[in-house]
């Protein structure tokens, strides 16, 4: 794969949560996504992230996790503990017999693949010598995750139970990992931010960061820092940004600039830290003011394009898709795409609209959400 060829051109998922099968044919360098609530846009963000991490086990985990979905189960003695429910990843929270989760590029061998066979008496008993003598205890299952691409296909055995997990290898690892990052609805906290910041501190991408601001906020702000020791005196207010204000002479919490200014920081510093890979946006337009939604996907059309970032991003706003389009429209040799999905009956369906529809829609207010 070149330098700037997408990872996801187009995108195929199949069986995954709330996606019985859906199919998009074109992809942008930024996606973004819009639909009514509950039809499956952030279903598609976790699909990515799956995808991105070669179905981890501690990423499929932190999907079924940040949804608090779980189960409960007993051992042996009756005592109960509760773990991931597993099945909820599959459509319909069922695992039924030769049904598997897929996920990657429409048209292609290049595809995550999740198979799931329930693991129970001998066929346990004969698993269980496989990881070293580990019981599972009742009944479990086992999946097989593979990854397929034009010249190879890996896969890796797993055994799931509600609160246990044990994986080995068979013959090949999986391929190495895409970079993901992935942001929620709400704006970062400090820590988060920390933790972007000190990857690109001292680096290009920290000048990257700081221009990406200066996008919408312009020559004003001059510098940014995040400052702090969780082991000084003032630990309790823990580690945060700064900004150095044009003809202040101290500098000023980001977060007294409001939440778009973290929000579209945060941003930023997703995009750094994403380089040659996925970033993931979630209800994008939340602590971006109207006013400055088409700088701020100007913003990120342009840093996606020179640090390499293929980016997904979810929205129900008007004012969101408003600004999307006349910043995608505008921004030469950057690709946007819009995608609403629609319920189709049982089903979800992908409406796709090019950048030229995006300007008709802008321009005269057609509805696209």
């Amino acid at each position: 794969m070149s330098e700037n060829d997408l990872h996801l051109p187009n995108l195929t998922i199949r069986r995954f949560r709330g996606i019985q099968d859906l199919s998009i044919e074109r992809l942008g360098r930024v996606t973004l996504i819009a639909g009514k609530n509950g039809v499956g846009k952030t279903t598609v963000l976790d699909a990515v992230r799956a995808y991105a991490a070669r179905g981890q086990h501690a990423v499929l985990l932190s999907i079924l996790g940040s949804r608090e979905e779980l189960t409960s189960s007993a051992d042996e003695d009756g005592d109960k503990s509760v773990g991931p429910d597993w099945e909820a990843l599959f459509y319909g929270r069922r695992i039924l017999p030769d049904t598997d989760i897929v996920i990657g590029q429409t048209g292609t061998s290049r595809y995550l693949r999740v198979e799931a066979t329930p693991v129970a008496g001998a066929k346990a008993a004969k698993w269980e010598s496989n990881i070293r003598g580990v019981l599972m205890g009742n009944d479990g299952w086992m999946f097989r995750i593979t990854y397929s691409d034009d010249e190879q296909a890996a896969s890796r055995f797993s055994l799931r139970k509600a609160s246990n997990s044990f994986e080995f290898s068979e013959e090949t690892e999986l391929p190495p990992v895409i970079r993901c990052e992935s942001l929620g609805p709400n704006v970062l906290d400090n820590t988060a931010i920390a933790r972007l910041w000190d990857k690109v501190a001292l680096t290009d991408d920290e000048g990257r960061a700081l221009e990406a601001l200066r996008l919408v906020f312009g020559a004003t702000i001059e510098r940014v820092a995040v400052i702090g020791d969780v082991q000084s005196v003032t630990a309790r207010l823990g580690r945060r940004a700064v900004v150095r204000l044009a003809g202040q002479e101290r500098p000023v919490p980001l977060r007294s600039l409001g939440d778009g200014a973290v929000r579209l920081f945060g941003v930023a510093l997703a995009l750094a830290n994403s380089q040659g890979g996925f970033l993931l946006i979630d209800e994008a337009e939340n602590g971006i003011h109207h006013t400055i939604q088409r700088d701020f996907w100007r913003m990120a059309l342009l840093t996606a394009q020179a640090n390499n970032v293929q980016v997904f991003a979810t929205t129900h706003s008007w004012d969101c898709v408003a600004g999307f389009a006349q910043a995608a429209v505008a921004a030469e040799g950057v690709e946007g795409a819009l995608v609403r999905l629609d319920s189709d009956g049982e089903g979800i369906r992908a409406v796709e609209y090019s950048e030229e529809d995006l300007q008709v829609a802008a321009e005269q207010g057609i509805e696209v959400r």
